[in-house]
Parts: structure tokens; C-alpha cells; sequence
């Protein structure tokens, strides 16, 4: 795929890094590419991943541009590129993940946004919360000793679905409209928030997909797995962003979980 600047290649690169950590656990499957081009100028590719480990995963990539950013149309023409990762596993005991690191660039102004949060559907293990959580704080603290805690605290407010009265999971961290001021330090710290994450996911995955697990298991994890799908359709921002900016709604809908009971 033709990439439109040096910030993008170094979003495919970490992309194909998830992808192939993903791939060691799936001897008997590999993710299936698919392109879309964007109604103004770009695109993006959809990576979708069904196997044995893995229900669904998808990695997706998009780097676009358009005459009016979708969420404030006096900002005028934009330019956004990213990486989002969903993960749902056949075993309940793996919990789902959701990470997503972008940069927007508008005529005046430029910032960064994304995160990475832990779903337990249905089965916490405090050990995955414990680990997850402390390899968010040994990355951000070399920023800063107080942003784990403001970005813990943005995520825990942010996965929080009202209806519910309920946190989506575990949480993580979340940060939006956000930048350092210097361009080559927010797209170091992007880098940085993609391979924490895979170091605080790939050992809980490790941990739990060969555990055995029970039909009943699976009908609870469908029950809280259809939570999900409430606070994505309803309350997620980069949901809204991307049918605002009429993105690819394949790509968008990635995120939902291959099966869910209500």
C-alpha cells in the first residue's frame, strides 16, 4: 500500500509487528488484507484474523484526508492516520483488548489520541489487571511520573458505560487532543503506547488460551460481550468519526465481537 509520509510507514510497521505477534499463536491461520480507498484522498486496509486462538482480531490502518475534519467543521481541511487492534477470543478466559494510536493534522494544529484498555468477558483475573496496568505505568513514567495517572483516570471515565452503570473492563489508559508540542517526541510516544501494549497483552494471552472452558462459559462471555457492542455503537468517539468522516463501515465495525446474546 502506497503510504502519503514517513509517519504512516512507521504506523505500518508497528501494524505488521501486531500482526506477526498475533500469527506465532495461529499455525493454521494468517490475516485476510483487504484495501478501501477513502471518497477524498487516502485509505486505509483492514487485517482481519479468524483462528483457533482468535475468534476475530482485526488490525486496521488509515491514513485519510478530507476538506472538513467531521467532528468541527470550522477546523477546515484535515489529514488523520492510524492504527486500531480489536481482539476476541474463543476462550473466555482470555480477556478481549482494544488498542488504537492516531495523529490529526488540521491547517493550524496537529495532536495525537489513543489508548489501550483490557475487557475480561466475563472472567477477571486479577493478575492480567495487575500486569496489564503496570506495563502502561513503566512506559508513561518515563514521560512523566504523573500522566499513568491521568490516563487511567481518562480511560476509567471514558469505558464507562451510563445505561449500565458498569466500566467496560479493567480499564487502561485513554488520552485525546493530546501532544508534547514537539512532533517527533508524539510520534515516539505512539511507538511507545503500541509496544506496551503488546507487552502487557501478549503474556496474559499466553497465560489463559489453552485453559478449558465449558458452553455455559461461552454464554456468559456472549452476555458481556453484547455490553460491548453497547458502548461501541453508543458512546465510542472514533466510532462516531469514522461514519461522521463516512469512512469504510467494514473497517469501522471491526471492532464487534463475532457473536453476542442479549
Amino acid at each position: 500500500m502506497k503510504t502519503l509520509t514517513p509517519f504512516t510507514d512507521k504506523l505500518l510497521s508497528l501494524r505488521q509487528t501486531l500482526i506477526e505477534s498475533f500469527e506465532k499463536f495461529e499455525p493454521r491461520a494468517s490475516f485476510e488484507k483487504k484495501d478501501w480507498a477513502y471518497k477524498h484522498e487516502g485509505g486505509g486496509q483492514i487485517g482481519l484474523l479468524r483462528g483457533d486462538v482468535f475468534e476475530k482480531a482485526a488490525v486496521n490502518f488509515s491514513h485519510i484526508k478530507g476538506p472538513n475534519f467531521p467532528m468541527n467543521d470550522g477546523l477546515g481541511p484535515f489529514e488523520a492516520s492510524g492504527i486500531s487492534l480489536i481482539t476476541h477470543m474463543h476462550n473466555p478466559h482470555v480477556p478481549t483488548a482494544h488498542l488504537n494510536v492516531r495523529m490529526i493534522k488540521t491547517e493550524n494544529n496537529y495532536w495525537i489520541g489513543g489508548g489501550y484498555d483490557l475487557t475480561p468477558m466475563p472472567y477477571i483475573h486479577q493478575e492480567d489487571t495487575t500486569h496489564f496496568h503496570s506495563k502502561a505505568k513503566a512506559f508513561l513514567d518515563r514521560y512523566d511520573l504523573n500522566l499513568y495517572k491521568e490516563l487511567k483516570k481518562n480511560a476509567d471515565e471514558y469505558f464507562f458505560i451510563p445505561h449500565r452503570n458498569k466500566t467496560r473492563g479493567v480499564g487502561g489508559i485513554f488520552f485525546d487532543h493530546f501532544s508534547f508540542n514537539d512532533l517527533e517526541k508524539d510520534e515516539k510516544f505512539l511507538e511507545g503506547v503500541v509496544l506496551s501494549f503488546m507487552e502487557a497483552l501478549i503474556p496474559i494471552i499466553q497465560r489463559h488460551y489453552q485453559k478449558p472452558y465449558t458452553f455455559d462459559c461461552k454464554q456468559k462471555q456472549n452476555i458481556t460481550r453484547a455490553h460491548y457492542v453497547e458502548f461501541n455503537l453508543l458512546y465510542d468517539r472514533g466510532t462516531r468519526f469514522g461514519f461522521l468522516s463516512q469512512g469504510n463501515p467494514e473497517a469501522i465495525l471491526c471492532s464487534m465481537p463475532p457473536s453476542a446474546s442479549w
